[in-house]
């Protein structure tokens, strides 16, 4: 009996790890969105300059860190330009570079904080259907486009052709729209002003200081289905988003994210010292 005691506790421990591996992948597969899940998320950010939009699909795959950075941004929206960039780089603030890039935009960062499932799903979209997320984002221009609600003004240039791009009118001063989905993708009412359905109530001078947050050098190329973040494809996907570090030349991030590093290294230690300690007074408890 004893002996068969013994097997069953084997084989039970055995099925155990099978089930938790097994739940841990299902846990780990990619999301699926629909088209039409993808056309409704990107939606409040479709008309967003190339190069903020950009910074925000990528800061959207680090969702944990949005939330901190909202705070910081809202403590310091009385800094703005040199003296901005100065405030960022002194704090040594150990999130990605993607996330640090839209401090100066505390209303996009709030936007994001004050809705996470939304945040995270755009990320989750982003790393495992990059291709197309920027499909849907193609698809939201035309139709506003289509409507005439987009066009280029004083703050923005609109590019046709087969691919719809939205540049800043001036490179350095970066204008965030404010719209509402619901308006600017269907059909205008009749006697509706579309000129004045998207407003530019917000903008950003952002120079040279910013350009180690890749600012200056963040594009789509939407034919190839590539984004450009500080010059460099940004090589994030599903499968390596626990690993994937964007190739930065940033010196204080790296400081910070030594040190965040050397801090996650300190905790994994102590938890397997925890859970060794904790196994072995199990076993000590049985033998006893």
């Amino acid at each position: 009996m004893p002996h068969f005691d013994r097997k069953t506790r084997i084989i039970r421990a055995v099925l155990t790890v099978a089930l938790l591996a097994a739940g841990s992948a299902l846990a780990q597969a990619p999301p699926a969105y629909s088209p039409e899940q993808l056309d409704k998320m990107v939606s409040r950010i479709a008309l967003y300059p190339d190069p903020l939009l950009a910074q925000v699909l990528a800061a959207a795959t680090f969702p944990d860190q949005i939330p901190e950075a909202a705070k910081w941004a809202d403590q310091h929206h009385y800094l703005t330009g040199d003296a901005l960039a100065k405030a960022i780089a002194e704090d040594h603030l150990p999130w990605d570079p993607s996330v640090q890039a839209l401090l100066p935009f505390p209303s996009v960062l709030e936007m994001m904080a004050s809705d996470m499932a939304w945040t995270t799903d755009l990320g989750n979209a982003f790393l495992a259907q990059r291709q197309d997320v920027m499909d849907a984002v193609q698809r939201m221009r035309q139709k506003a486009k289509d409507y005439g609600y987009l066009r280029s003004n004083e703050q923005i240039i609109v590019r046709g052709g087969p691919y719809i791009e939205i540049l800043p009118a001036n490179p350095a001063f970066i204008c965030v729209p404010y719209y509402d989905p619901l308006v600017v993708f269907a059909p205008p009412r009749p006697g509706f002003a579309v000129s004045a359905a998207i407003s530019f109530r917000f903008g950003v001078m952002i120079g040279a200081a910013f350009r180690p947050w890749g600012w200056g050098a963040c594009r789509f190329d939407w034919g190839s289905h590539v984004v450009f973040i500080n010059g460099t494809p940004w090589g994030r996907v599903w499968a390596t988003r626990g690993v994937y570090v964007h190739p930065y030349h940033l010196e204080h991030w790296d400081a910070a994210r030594r040190v965040e590093s050397h801090r996650l290294i300190e905790r994994s230690v102590h938890e397997r010292e925890e859970a060794r300690l904790g196994h072995r007074r199990v076993e000590e408890h049985h033998y006893h």
